[in-house]
């Protein structure tokens, strides 16, 4: 199985370029200190690299979300 991150926005996009609050959106945050999981796969890390100003990151142990 592959490994999970959990995600959580910590900064609000208010401000930010549009590329940033587009990339907030298509990871499924919507809201500020909203959480979600997804699969670890290059894509989402690309997503996550572009505005890792904004949120924080966690990697998730087997079983656990």
């Amino acid at each position: 199985m592959a490994k999970r991150i959990k995600i959580t926005q910590v900064r609000s996009g208010i401000g930010r370029p549009e590329t940033h609050r587009r990339t907030l959106r298509a990871l499924g945050l919507k809201r500020h200190q909203q959480s979600v999981v997804h699969e670890d796969t290059p894509a989402v890390r690309g997503m996550i690299f572009q505005v890792q100003h904004l949120v924080k990151v966690q990697e998730l142990a087997e079983g656990e979300e």
